[in-house]
């Protein structure tokens, strides 16, 4: 079959499977955005701007566990798309960005519409490729999802000079591809379960640590069965909500910088710590000087180069975190009468003394809406089974204290870039994967200002989220820095002149409300939710000095928290 290079990229996405493409159209990716025009398999999407392209595929990539796919042109097209890129990469997001480049006889020569978008991805894609000639597309572009959703997830991005896309050749689509350079994920050896499990069968006061590789590896079932098999504490990051059921007993909360009290303190006096899919990074640690000083740590991780990196492991695992609990667990089974749940009920008598210790408590009776109280109701209005997207600051940390997570993939977030504008492109993105089921978008009055014209794409392919937009009129996480370590000197974090929300998204076609008392937000939320063909913009507006508590400020341990003051 002979076909021109454009055409030969779309029919590699569609023997890829790829159902959806987030992107927006230039002049050295159109005869890709001919090829698309020509063809029904593959539907596009045209976002309002590239970034939000990247957050979309984002979205759509952590809710389904495929890889999120994007299609922009050269210069502006891929800089605006590197801080999507970016957000991915560092939260091991698989995704495939398909960038448009000048002719090649014209790259470094400053042509029009030029940037070298090898050089400028390199920091934060997993790998990228420009392409060279025609007979290269498909099998790269076989490599690059290979790449993307095997080992550890993340980025790829190929680089297609214009002219290539309209040369033609045969097309024959890999059914595999080797790669020398990348071998696949070791497996664990059966020494090092063995060594591990006996170190968890002496422990007496361990901790089950797990972060997003858990919920990337679809690992729930299992990391669920092993906590249970051995009635450890569990405490999940930020990034791992969701991949242990927030209503169990033996869920302590999530772990860091806002994290709940017992599961601080925990971390801190543990003399076994079991990392599971979890890196340790500093928004979970505090002072690494003063890190869990008494404990013992088996990490298991699928990347070689997080061993090590932060925390010293005794016992380090390097395999497929879903392989090891499964492992885990068939050998705690072969010596379930080794399990002596006295070695750790000092521990857990310990662990509820600290629970009782209410970290996340707030003013109910507040005449003045707190935002905690209506993440609070969302969940109980939607029954814990929305897919909850969220921009970054202080409504990102309320979502994720209050909403109680207890399936994997509907937790949305970008947790280790910090990106906001993330939420509103992020949560169409899962609509879109999703469309039964109810999403929202959690964000604030600064956050969603960044990429707000995604209410556009919204409209134009009727993606009926609903934004949930905790209003304090100021930048709140920066505020709250400002507050604890700037003597309360609020240096440009008053978000002034704000515009009418509710005018704002009904001038985008959506319905807009406004809720300013504790009385209303049970049934704006109910009735926004009940509208399920329409987009719902809720300008919540919330107590402008709330601060998100605990909180471990820069150079303290996790025995050092902040708590909020009494009443």
């Amino acid at each position: 079959m002979q076909l021109s290079g454009a055409e030969i990229v779309v029919k590699s996405l569609e023997e890829e499977g790829v159902e959806f493409v987030f992107g927006y159209p230039g002049g050295a990716a159109l005869h890709i955005y001919d090829a698309f025009h020509r063809q029904d398999e593959v539907k596009h999407i045209l976002v309002r701007h590239e970034q939000g392209a990247t957050h979309a595929a984002d979205g759509y990539a952590r809710s389904t566990g495929k890889p999120g796919v994007v299609l922009v042109t050269s210069g502006p097209g891929i800089t605006n798309a590197i801080t999507g890129i970016a957000t991915a990469y560092m939260d091991s997001i698989p995704m495939v960005v398909l960038s448009g480049q000048v002719m090649k006889p014209l790259i470094g020569y400053d042509a029009f519409q030029e940037i070298d978008a090898i050089g400028i991805s390199r920091p934060c894609v997993k790998h990228n490729f420009l392409i060279q000639s025609v007979e290269e597309i498909a099998e790269t572009i076989k490599k690059a999802f290979h790449i993307a959703t095997t080992g550890r997830p993340g980025p790829v991005l190929v680089d297609i000079p214009k002219d290539i896309t309209a040369e033609v050749t045969e097309f024959l689509y890999p059914k595999s591809v080797e790669i020398r350079s990348y071998p696949p994920a070791p497996k664990a050896h059966p020494s090092e379960i063995v060594t591990a499990v006996e170190a968890m069968l002496n422990a007496k006061r361990p901790v089950v640590y797990a972060g997003g590789g858990v919920v990337l590896a679809h690992a729930q079932k299992e990391l669920t069965s092993f906590v249970k098999k051995l009635g450890f504490p569990c405490t999940n990051t930020l990034m791992g909500l969701g991949a242990y059921p927030h209503d169990d007993p033996l869920f302590i909360g999530m772990l860091g910088m806002p994290g709940t009290y017992e599961a601080n303190l925990a971390m801190h006096d543990s003399d076994l710590i079991i990392a599971l899919g979890a890196r340790f990074d500093d928004r979970i640690t505090g002072s690494l000087d003063g890190f869990a000083p008494h404990a013992k740590v088996i990490h298991v991780d699928i990347d070689p180069s997080v061993i090590d990196k932060n925390i010293k492991a005794d016992i380090a695992i390097v395999a497929d975190v879903k392989e090891v609990l499964e492992a885990f667990n068939q050998e705690i089974a072969r010596r379930r009468k080794d399990i002596n749940p006295s070695l750790v009920s000092d521990w857990w008598g310990q662990i509820e003394e600290w629970r009782g210790v209410n970290s996340y408590w707030y003013d109910e009776d507040s005449k003045i809406i707190k935002p905690q109280y209506v993440v609070q109701k969302l969940h109980q209005v939607t029954g814990g089974e929305a897919y909850v997207a969220s921009d970054v600051g202080q409504h990102q940390m309320f979502a994720a204290q209050f909403y109680g997570f207890s399936d994997t993939h509907k937790w949305i977030n970008s947790g280790g870039l910090g990106t906001m504008g993330f939420g509103l492109p992020a949560a169409m993105g899962v609509k879109i994967a999703h469309p039964d089921a109810d999403v929202a978008c959690i964000t604030g009055e600064g956050s969603i200002q960044m990429c707000i014209q995604e209410l556009a794409t919204c409209q134009q392919y009727k993606l009926p989220v609903k934004v949930i937009c905790l209003n304090n009129r100021y930048l709140g996480m920066v505020r709250q820095w400002q507050e604890f370590n700037y003597d309360k000197r609020y240096s440009n974090s008053y978000m002034d002149s704000l515009p009418d929300f509710v005018a704002l998204a009904e001038a985008y076609g959506h319905v807009g409300m406004q809720i300013d008392k504790p009385s209303d937000v049970e049934g704006a939320l109910k009735e926004a939710f009940a509208m399920k063909d329409r987009s719902v913009f809720m300008d919540f507006i919330t107590d402008q000095k709330e601060n998100v508590y605990p909180m471990i400020e820069s150079g303290k341990g996790h025995h050092e928290m902040r708590l909020r003051p009494a009443k």
